[in-house]
């Protein structure tokens, strides 16, 4: 960047189509002068959101390629994999959000592969259901192969687990159940997942698990152990077939790997040995040596244990014979659990059946910074309030335009999201529908300064970084009191 002049910095943003010559102009305007450092011009550019860290990496290394694929503006890359990195876009005129799953170049020079990722993603748009990230677009153009999918704001399963080490049961039973409802919508159309793992299940910011990558669904291939060897996407599914003795591409096979979710996400443990080695990856034992459930926590309820024995069931004959069916007996096992005195029959006994729950106060944090995301939901709801996250302050107003209520209380946090959280937080007190529910700004070490420009009253509060979890809960215990949920339930 030394090399370079604000203008010269300025010009180049422009002809790579970054920014347009209104906001240009709007830019140097605001800054008075042409006597300032290309440094300055970035710093101004990426305050005004103009452009991206992203985007700043790519000009720093003299990038010409890698801003846009087809209409969309690439703002920041959110995933790697084997074969594609997935990122974060916007449409160029209606300024969309969206996914774009773009081919790694060295897959993009091999026809064989091009075509398995292009044939794979028109598979997957004719899917259109709540519980799978639909793909609205498929591109293949010469040495470019991209998928643009909706985004959703969450994290996969592999993350959470990362995190949380494990789930609650019967949070995981729910979650698991989105995934049995979307894969068997796809059985019903003939279409197998083929890849089904943790890192290919994504939990939205309101809880709702959808599936990713829809990855083998009907490619053709010469054998199981071949393919396994050419594509290491499909050696656990080779392994287990190999091992049951079943055809390639039985639809079972989804059922186990499910089960084999279930099983992680209640214990903290992966059912399979994990290992690089494709041998090993191949081997009976791998799926015959699986520590029983019960082994792992002794306290795991039994109609938990029973869903997820029988979707890992070695004999596929004995396994459930589609998502259907896993399905039905996992919302019985999930009625169980919520009803547990009905599920013993001790009202027949004469005992009182439990009192039902006081709804949770729900809150709405807006904070684009994972880790500070996790430690405040992980804490409130440990406190009990139901806790929805979000990065986005448009999306999060965009929450409260219909009739019912998003949440009882929103927290807007500047830490990095800086003054668009500012500004959605005064937009909250002005509006109609929100001016009346409660708010908390949080405020960054650096931006004190900031609480003259916000909006208070009474039932709208700021808060300066860093807080303690005790000055959060005071505030909200002002704010939106649990015991006000039980009053007017």
């Amino acid at each position: 960047m030394v090399e370079l002049t604000a203008e010269q910095y300025a010009q180049r943003v422009f002809d790579l189509n970054l920014v347009d010559e209104r906001q240009l102009a709007e830019v140097w305007g605001e800054v008075g002068t042409r006597q300032v450092t290309a440094e300055e011009m970035q710093q101004l550019l990426l305050r005004r959101e103009l452009l991206t860290n992203y985007q700043t990496k790519l000009l720093e290394r003299g990038e010409n390629s890698g801003y846009f694929y087809g209409d969309y503006k690439v703002l920041y890359l959110i995933g790697t994999g084997t074969f594609a990195r997935v990122y974060r876009a916007c449409h160029r005129t209606t300024g969309e959000i969206v996914a774009v799953k773009v081919l790694r170049r060295k897959f993009s020079d091999n026809p064989e592969e091009s075509d398995r990722f292009v044939r794979e993603g028109r598979m997957g748009a004719t899917l259109k259901h709540p519980n799978i990230v639909p793909i609205m677009e498929v591109h293949s153009k010469g040495m470019t192969h991209f998928l643009v999918m909706k985004f959703v704001e969450g994290r996969n399963l592999r993350e959470f687990i990362k995190i949380r080490k494990k789930f609650d049961p019967l949070q995981a039973a729910k979650l698991v159940a989105d995934i049995a409802a979307g894969l068997g919508y796809a059985f019903t159309r003939g279409i197998c997942h083929r890849d089904l793992k943790m890192s290919n299940v994504i939990v939205s910011s309101t809880g709702t698990a959808m599936l990713l990558d829809f990855g083998l669904a009907g490619a053709d291939n010469k054998n199981i152990t071949d393919d396994a060897m050419q594509n290491p996407r499909t050696i656990d599914y080779a392994g287990l077939e190999r091992a049951t003795g079943v055809r390639k591409d039985d639809p079972r096979s989804d059922i186990y790997f499910l089960g084999c979710i279930f099983y992680h996400m209640i214990t903290g443990q992966p059912p399979l040995a994990e290992t690089r080695d494709k041998i090993q990856r191949l081997s009976r034992t791998r799926f015959t040596d699986i520590v029983p459930l019960l082994q792992h926590d002794p306290s795991l309820p039994k109609p938990i244990v029973a869903v997820v024995n029988r979707a890992m069931e070695l004999k596929p004959e004995q396994r459930y014979q589609s998502p259907a069916e896993m399905l039905a007996e996992l919302k019985g096992a999930i009625n169980k659990l919520n009803n547990p005195d009905a599920a013993a029959g001790d009202d027949e006994k004469g005992v009182a059946a439990a009192a039902p729950a006081p709804p949770q106060r729900t809150l709405m944090f807006i904070e684009s910074n994972a880790a500070l995301q996790d430690i405040l939901r992980e804490r409130l709801k440990s406190n009990g309030y139901r806790v929805l996250v979000t990065a986005d302050p448009e999306r999060a107003l965009a929450r409260f335009n219909g009739e019912t209520k998003a949440a009882d209380c929103v927290i807007f946090s500047t830490g990095e999201l800086g003054e668009s959280a500012l500004a959605a937080f005064n937009r909250f007190a002005e509006g109609e529908a929100t001016r009346e529910i409660p708010a908390v700004l949080l405020l960054g070490e650096n931006q004190l300064d900031w609480k003259s420009q916000a909006k208070l009253a009474d039932h709208r509060a700021v808060l300066a970084m860093p807080i303690k979890l005790r000055q959060m809960r005071e505030v909200l215990a002002k704010l939106v009191p649990l015991d006000a949920a039980t009053k007017t339930a």
